[in-house]
């Protein structure tokens, strides 16, 4: 009989162990949903709006072989011109005959008017503490000028229908040693992975609320993240190949994501755990 009252002692430790770290959990998640309140109200306070500073600086700075700055750079809304952009990507453009989300159209734009080869423009996409990456902070810029507009992507061109296609279909693949898809963890409400909320991307609030509050300033990480990086995070914890940065493959799944969530009021720099 001891055996089983061994057993039995074991099961009931471990199931204390398990309410102790999910009331842990419960008091952490209380205490970064109050810090996100307290962003919310103060916006500014975001430390993420420290990146967004040195991406305009960075905006206005000339680099590469011709010595030229982004403000000859057009987002869709004309030569330098960041107001309302981000809005309105991933979209088509003609110059470039493909559709382009933010960072693609960036690393288009130092290649065409910096002068840079492709492979110096796509050179640290995503930073560290150790080392800062002017993308992540490019970004962080342009993004924040979009704050409060609603987002309002076009499928008006048959490439960017094409593209929303292919996204679809990307968001709903299984594949890898887990037979895992975006959608497994984004395919219904109530999902979350330890202290995050996951939300449903096949809903409209859910789309609207995953797409709009990226890029952001994530706690866990004392670093600022865009949208290409959390696409990658997420193939990572599928255990899929990388997915390459400003791939078509990643400006589809953005088209696809970007276009669902539209009408809602863009709401980034946000704050994440």
């Amino acid at each position: 009989m001891k055996r089983p009252l061994v057993i039995f002692a074991v099961a009931l430790a471990a199931v204390a162990a398990i309410a102790r770290a999910q009331a842990q959990d419960a008091e952490t998640e209380k205490a970064i949903e109050k810090y996100r309140q307290m962003l919310r109200e103060d916006p500014w306070s975001n430390p993420g709006y420290l990146d967004a500073d040195r991406g305009e600086a960075l905006w206005t700075s000339r680099a590469g072989p011709k010595n030229a700055s982004f403000e000859q750079c057009d987002l869709g809304k004309g030569p330098g011109k960041v107001d309302g952009a981000f809005a309105e990507l991933p979209r088509y453009f003609a110059d470039a005959d493909r559709v382009m989300d933010l960072e693609s159209r960036l690393v288009w734009c130092r290649v065409a008017l910096q002068g840079m080869t492709e492979a110096d423009a796509k050179r640290i996409p995503f930073g560290s503490p150790e080392r800062k990456a002017d993308m992540e902070a490019l970004v962080a810029y342009v993004t924040s000028e979009s704050r409060g507009i609603k987002m309002n992507v076009s499928l008006d061109h048959p490439k960017m229908r094409e593209a929303y296609a292919v996204g679809e279909k990307i968001f709903f693949f299984r594949g890898g040693p887990h037979d895992f898809a975006c959608a497994t963890c984004h395919g219904e409400a109530g999902k979350r992975i330890r202290l995050q909320d996951l939300p449903n991307l096949t809903s409209k609030a859910g789309a609207q609320k995953g797409y709009t509050t990226w890029p952001a300033y994530r706690v866990s990480q004392g670093e600022l993240r865009t949208f290409q990086w959390r696409l990658n995070d997420c193939f990572r914890q599928q255990r899929f190949p990388e997915l390459e940065f400003t791939s078509p493959a990643s400006v589809a799944l953005t088209t696809f994501l970007a276009y669902n969530a539209n009408g809602a009021a863009f709401d980034a720099p946000a704050i994440k755990r």
